[in-house]
């Protein structure tokens, strides 16, 4: 079974787009490698509102926010996970909307305060302490809606997905998206735990995702299954190669990844990571340095 991804997507910047009763996007002016066309934020309610994902600290992505919520009271400002393309822009919305923020909430540890993103940019780390906490499975409430949290780590160490009770809408964050697959990036990204999330929404019934990048998902059980297949047959593919003979991560993507722009090479290389990591785990494999792009994996 293959992925079948969709670029499609119909967006105006800065401009409302209905995409279900009561849930609006508009999408950030913030493309690139890893967000697609920009970050989507979602305004969710009729009378008093939900928004979920500021994204980046851009002044016109917040305009165009503010101009339509038009007025209506917003009870919550809502963050799936702490990446700056979803998270820099709440200090600037959540003064706009006097809302508090709802997130899982992010501390980063000292050795990740600076990184190298997949796009190769170095980009800080920076906390996230919501007005809200929320764990799996609790809610936030507004008039005629109510949102429950869904703990789906693995893209990030805090991500969580969306239910919009009783509609079959899940906004699935970076967790699910129809444009790509998610990226998995260590150290903050986990292996592991992005398989055990995605096992967690099969089954559900959602009917429709509303990913964080890209167009609406409308078969997403299919997709799901389509993701962990793609991952388990990747991870396969990788312990073929050190099994042949011991490989670096370097020499891996070069045999996975054979015609790879060179601006996706490092998004490439820190995907084979968190498969290296997660077969070290499960004790198939060895290195000399699981952390490094040109250490020598050895089968087990």
């Amino acid at each position: 079974m293959s992925i079948e991804l969709s670029q499609r997507m119909n967006f105006v910047y800065g401009e409302p787009r209905e995409l279900a009763p009561g849930v609006v996007r508009l999408v950030a002016n913030n493309p690139s490698p890893m967000t697609f066309k920009g970050t989507n934020t979602y305004i969710v309610g009729t009378r008093t509102l939900a928004v979920i994902d500021p994204g980046p600290d851009d002044e016109a992505h917040c305009s165009a926010i503010v101009r339509a919520v038009g007025g209506r009271q917003v009870s919550h400002v809502v963050l799936t996970h702490a990446h700056g393309d979803h998270s820099d822009g709440v200090p600037r919305l959540v003064e706009a909307l006097q809302a508090p923020l709802a997130a899982y909430g992010y501390e980063p540890a000292t050795s990740a305060a600076s990184r190298l993103a997949p796009d190769g940019r170095e980009v800080g780390v920076k906390s996230v302490r919501p007005d809200i906490v929320l764990r799996d499975r609790d809610s936030i409430v507004g008039d005629g809606w109510s949102l429950e949290a869904l703990f789906t780590p693995g893209h990030s160490p805090d991500h969580l997905s969306l239910v919009l009770v009783g509609s079959g809408i899940l906004f699935s964050g970076d967790h699910v998206m129809a444009w790509n697959t998610s990226v998995v990036a260590p150290p903050e990204g986990r292996m592991s735990h992005y398989l055990e999330s995605l096992e967690r929404l099969r089954g559900r019934g959602d009917r429709l995702y509303l990913p964080g990048h890209g167009g609406k998902l409308a078969d997403p059980e299919r997709m799901v299954r389509g993701y962990l297949i793609h991952r388990r047959m990747r991870e396969d593919a990788i312990l073929s190669a050190i099994r042949e003979k011991p490989r670096t991560i370097n020499e891996i993507v070069g045999l996975i990844y054979p015609s790879i722009a060179p601006k996706l090479i490092r998004a490439a290389s820190l995907s084979v990571q968190a498969h290296v990591e997660h077969l070290i785990e499960r004790r198939l494999i060895h290195a000399d340095d699981p952390t490094s792009f040109d250490r020598s994996l050895y089968p087990v």
